[in-house]
């Protein structure tokens, strides 16, 4: 995390979000339960800003995205956003599809871990969402679908058609982008897309148990384990070696590596510092 933040006030309040904060775990939950958090342009650019901002904080160790009401996120606002932009030119669309993107790439590159809470549906955007998220929580009854060629536009939307491949497998990828097929959570799990079940109703729970467990980690592990999944994904092995090599030299160096030999001889609990 960047030891230098700007001259710029952290945002105080969000307008198309809730943010909550508990000690490292930030929430932030999608709010508008009665459209099934379908997005807007506001809620898209509000995540990507606050994305930036956590990510400069300083005091961020895990981000939990849940969603309110009976669903995670339904995708983009048929009516604030598909209607809108079919009255918008080229350069204006290219600047929103570049903006959406952005939010995938913020959540991939923010340097913590991001577990999506997953209940009732995640489509379309909302879909993409959980699946750029490192850890996806998921209820027995949720449900995903990659809707987009269903609205006449291609399934490689958000970066998903990089993302999905590599957690799923080309074949289930295929068939979920370009069918645009809703899947249960038992199918979900079945391929790969489900890091760990929750009980219908426990979502937020379990979820919230597994963020207090990563805050209480050692973050400077999981901030390099992280950026070495997304970098590697690439990378032949050869350059993921060496790439492995000079990370691991560099904790060797870190407070959180020593202590954890201190905290060994002495015959106790380590106290992570991330640094």
């Amino acid at each position: 995390m960047s030891p230098y933040p700007s001259s710029a006030s952290p945002t105080g309040q969000w307008k198309h979000l809730r943010v909550e904060r508990a000690g490292g775990v930030v929430t932030v939950t999608l709010d508008r339960p009665d459209k099934l958090n379908a997005l807007t342009f506001g809620s898209y650019a509000d995540l990507r800003d606050l994305l930036a901002e956590l990510a400069h904080d300083g005091e961020t160790r895990v981000l939990v995205l849940a969603g309110a009401g009976r669903g995670f996120c339904s995708g983009g606002d048929v009516d604030e956003i598909i209607g809108a932009t079919l009255a918008m030119g080229t350069g204006e669309l290219l600047g929103f599809n570049r903006m959406t993107g952005q939010v995938v790439r913020a959540i991939r590159e923010a340097p913590f871990p991001v577990i999506a809470a997953v209940h009732g549906i995640a489509a379309g955007a909302g879909a993409v969402l959980a699946l750029a998220a490192d850890f996806r929580i998921v209820e027995a009854s949720a449900r995903f679908a990659f809707l987009f060629t269903r609205v006449g536009l291609a399934g490689a939307d958000m970066g998903a058609a990089y993302l999905l491949p590599r957690m799923v497998g080309l074949g289930h990828a295929t068939r979920l982008l370009m069918l645009g097929e809703t899947i249960g959570a038992a199918e979900a799990e079945r391929i790969g897309l489900v890091s760990q079940f929750a009980a219908d109703g426990e979502v937020d729970a379990v979820a919230a148990a597994l963020a207090e467990r990563l805050a209480a980690g050692p973050a400077l592990a999981y901030q390099q384990t992280k950026a070495l999944l997304t970098a590697e994904l690439d990378m032949p092995l050869a350059a993921a070696v060496e790439m492995d090599a000079a990370a691991q030299a560099l904790l060797m160096t870190s407070a959180d590596y020593a202590e954890f030999h201190a905290a060994f001889t002495a015959k106790r609990p380590p106290r992570w510092e991330g640094r």
